[in-house]
């Protein structure tokens, strides 16, 4: 961890859009998963939901990591209950589902919190999930395919609401509340001293400005757990 790096992933966090997320129903092939999660990072999104009943998307590599990863991911055992939860959290669900009410993904307002639901690669979107989701958005097509690939059609659309969003101003202050802040930070200035952390029931110990551990005596407790890169965590001011 160097200064430049700690400054680099603050502000990165600090463009996190907690009212813009993804549901990858049955999303299940690696290339698609790598893409999607890819995409979400790039545009701000900090958490991916998924139901996968064949067990796909929570085996795939980018994901076993957890909260190691740039974007966490929420695994859901069906996609009633994901969308339960996403809308008591707040969320408007529109699926990029071709239907006789679909809209122009443009035409849907982006500032608002919103969860993109996607479909399976051959299927797409389920008739349970269309039925659930508040709104059907398509990509308008011009030639003789009737759908683009789920990653794609998910780049374009999120794109979109990234678009949106920075006209809004949405990236230009942190929208995290600070306890997610300044626990993400942890993670990933250190995330293996954050995993020791949590299985032993010990709270996040503060960073100051440079990334450095701020309580001495609890750094020390984390010498031998390296984090990624292989270095040891930074410590400030005097031993205790």
């Amino acid at each position: 961890m160097t200064p430049e790096r700690f400054a680099k992933l603050k502000a990165v966090l600090a463009q996190r859009q907690p009212d813009l997320t993804v549901l990858a129903e049955d999303v299940h092939k690696s290339h698609n998963i790598s893409a999607v999660l890819r995409t979400c990072d790039a545009v701000g999104i900090p958490e991916l939901h998924a139901v996968s009943p064949g067990g796909a998307f929570a085996r795939h590599r980018m994901v076993s990591g957890g909260s190691r990863k740039w974007v966490a991911t929420r695994q859901h055992r069906d996609i009633e209950g994901a969308v339960d939860h996403l809308h008591s959290n707040g969320f408007q669900v529109v699926a990029a589902h071709l239907s006789g009410t679909s809209a122009d993904y443009r035409s849907w307002d982006f500032t608002r919190p919103t969860a993109l639901l996607l479909g399976a690669e051959l299927l797409g979107v389920s008739d349970r999930a269309a039925a659930l989701a508040d709104r059907h958005l398509v990509v308008p097509m011009r030639g003789l395919v009737e759908s683009l690939n789920v990653s794609v059609a998910a780049a374009v659309i999120l794109y979109e609401a990234a678009r949106q969003r920075e006209l809004a101003g949405m990236y230009a202050s942190c929208r995290l509340a600070p306890e997610a802040f300044r626990d993400l930070l942890f993670e990933w200035s250190y995330p293996a001293a954050a995993k020791l952390c949590r299985a032993k029931g010990i709270p996040y110990p503060a960073l100051d400005a440079d990334g450095f551990i701020a309580r001495p005596a609890l750094a020390r407790a984390l010498r031998s757990v390296r984090p990624a890169g292989g270095t040891a965590p930074r410590t400030s001011g005097a031993a205790s």
